[in-house]
């Protein structure tokens, strides 16, 4: 029989091969790639000394998945909970010095496991992403496992935030649990998303590509819109992971977490009443409202490389965390296109799971035109961003900076589908279409029997401009609630979203919506 002390070595010799993974050897060649092991990411992820671990030694149920003859303790990921800024998560952290980080049985069981826990306490998902994919094996248990974490991504949408950090290859059915998570960070040079590798895509496509330009970073925050930011190294994407969750609550039953800021509620910014230019059709930077308008010039821009006509992301105003949603009217003149519809759409349903206020900041054109969109379906996308606006239950408040024409001007959180408070600067033009374009169709042929065509397009686009290129309009049928100077966009705000704390909304009973996919 064994006495304590023997069992208290034998536990100290588990715990150590635990906590090794795969071995030195496979440690210092992950180093020498550049990448952290599964630990030292949690390490860097979790507030100091809080991480719990889970399932330690929970082993292979395969003989022959492991090629030194004994099963790997943990089997290829580390689980568990920990605190991010004193709020309690759950992690997984695939260590690809086991197998390659190769999921099995025992690992998608582990993954489950927390995820489960985390629904049922309420608290934020957090995986880090670093695997070959299913360990073949294993066959077909291990693809059941996939779907099995599959189906728990389902399940804690829009319950509570998950967030995947993509430290490592992540190919075949492993994308989609990322795919279905709220926010997805990437690594640059390092990272990789994609259904099928190179290898195959040369095979069945004849197309000569690499694992960078087929599935990197780049490629997900630039081309394909799949991940939301592109850190240089691991240290930053674990930041960002820690900074995005700061604005959410820990579930869709909870608040934001509220700030103190030493920025006044009450501050106007005087530079921003000169800073639209006379002329219309000259461009501005977005960023720079923003900037000047939330808590300490903080924003927290999320895919900022992909579909940059719209800009999305975090901020807080009077230390309460708000989404942004704002034309960029420096990219296409701000008009909505079919990435743009899609970007922001998304972007405010996870906004309206979480609580989070939405303010948008609206100068639009109107929908891109072209045979191009059309045949890639905007109507259908246009109609998501239209859908998320009139689904979403949470505070809605809306600034019209200059352009809102035609049914972007609806579309774009108006009162019409639900907007709570809805401000107009004086430079608002709120319209079906411009001038130009709305006094070409009225008066063709007034126009064109002048003996001086162009002095009459040009009279009658400045009386056009002086009746109806303007707020005030909408203000007198109530459609816009005030209009405002732009120097007191802040605090009237920030008013707004106190006033609008306690919002309370009923929506028909139903299974649910059916958003135009």
């Amino acid at each position: 029989m064994s006495t304590n002390a023997e069992r208290n070595v034998h536990f100290r010799q588990m715990q150590d091969a635990s906590l090794l993974g795969g071995g030195v050897e496979r440690i210092e060649r992950q180093h020498a790639a550049g990448k952290l092991t599964a630990r030292e990411r949690l390490e860097l992820l979790l507030d100091e000394g809080s991480f719990v671990e889970l399932d330690a030694f929970v082993t292979s149920r395969a003989g022959d998945s492991t090629d030194a003859g004994e099963p790997f303790l943990g089997d290829g990921v580390v689980t568990g909970h920990g605190l991010i800024a004193g709020r309690l998560v759950f992690v997984f952290s695939q260590d690809f010095t086991v197998l390659g980080g190769s999921l099995s049985e025992a690992c998608a069981g582990k993954i489950c496991k927390v995820m489960d826990l985390a629904v049922s306490v309420g608290a934020p998902i957090v995986g880090l992403n670093d695997s070959g994919g299913a360990r073949i094996q294993e066959g077909v248990v291990a693809l059941g496992g996939y779907a099995d974490i599959f189906l728990r991504n389902v399940r804690a949408s829009g319950v509570v935030p998950q967030l995947s950090l993509i430290l490592g290859p992540c190919a075949g059915g492993a994308v989609y649990s990322p795919a279905i998570t709220d926010f997805t960070v990437m690594v640059e040079g390092t990272s990789y998303m994609f259904v099928t590798g190179p290898g195959v895509v040369k095979a069945v496509t004849h197309e000569d590509v690499d694992a960078e330009r087929l599935g990197g970073a780049m490629t997900h925050t630039t081309r394909s819109g799949v991940a939301h930011l592109a850190a240089h190294d691991e240290p930053e994407a674990l930041d960002l992971g820690r900074r995005i969750l700061g604005y959410l609550p820990q579930n869709n039953l909870g608040e934001p977490p509220r700030v103190r800021t030493a920025d006044p509620a009450a501050r106007a910014d005087v530079e921003l009443d000169s800073l639209l230019s006379d002329d219309p059709a000259k461009p501005y930077d977005m960023h720079e409202v923003i900037r000047r308008v939330v808590d300490d010039a903080l924003f927290l821009e999320l895919q900022p490389a992909w579909a940059a006509n719209i800009l999305i992301g975090f901020a807080r105003l009077g230390g309460r965390s708000v989404g942004m949603v704002a034309q960029q009217p420096a990219v296409l003149a701000g008009a909505l296109d079919i990435n743009s519809s899609i970007k922001a759409a998304r972007f405010v349903r996870t906004c309206d799971a979480f609580n989070v206020p939405i303010i948008s900041f609206v100068d639009v054109p109107g929908f891109l035109p072209g045979v191009g969109q059309e045949d890639g379906g905007i109507i259908r996308h246009g109609a998501k961003l239209l859908y998320a606006y009139c689904e979403a239950t949470v505070p809605k408040l809306t600034v019209i900076i200059r352009k809102a024409y035609g049914g972007a001007y609806d579309v774009m959180s108006s009162k019409h589908v639900g907007g709570d408070m809805n401000f107009a600067w004086p430079s608002a033009e709120i319209a079906v279409m411009g001038a130009d374009g709305a006094v070409g169709v009225i008066y063709r042929e007034r126009i064109a029997a002048a003996a001086d065509s162009v002095g009459e397009q040009a009279r009658l686009v400045a009386e056009y401009e002086a009746e109806f290129n303007n707020p005030y309009i909408a203000a007198s049928r109530g459609y816009i609630d005030a209009v405002i100077q732009p120097s007191q966009t802040r605090p009237r705000l920030i008013a707004g979203l106190e006033m609008l704390a306690d919002k309370r909304a009923d929506s028909p009973r139903k299974k649910h919506g059916n958003i135009p996919l």
